[in-house]
C-alpha cells in the first residue's frame, strides 16, 4: 500500500535529491562570490577547524539523536 502524499513531488526521493542539488548550488555560487570576500587568514588553526568541524558536527548530531531514541 503506498503513502497517501507519496505523488507530491517534493516528498519523493527525486524531490529530496532535487533539493540536496539546488542547495548544493546554492552553496557553492555563495562559496565563490561572496567567499573571497570575508577576510580569513590562510593560517594552520583555520585549516583544522575547516578540516574537522563538519566531522564533530556530525558526530555531535549523531551522539545527540542516539541519546534521544534512548
Amino acid at each position: 500500500m503506498k503513502h497517501p502524499n507519496r505523488n507530491r513531488f517534493l516528498e519523493t526521493d527525486a524531490g529530496l535529491i532535487l533539493k540536496v542539488l539546488v542547495l548544493a548550488a546554492v552553496l557553492s555560487v555563495a562559496i565563490k562570490y561572496m567567499g573571497p570576500s570575508l577576510a580569513i587568514p590562510a593560517t594552520p588553526t583555520n585549516a583544522l577547524i575547516a578540516v574537522f568541524s563538519p566531522t564533530l558536527l556530525m558526530s555531535l548530531a549523531l551522539a545527540w539523536r542516539g541519546w534521544q531514541q534512548r
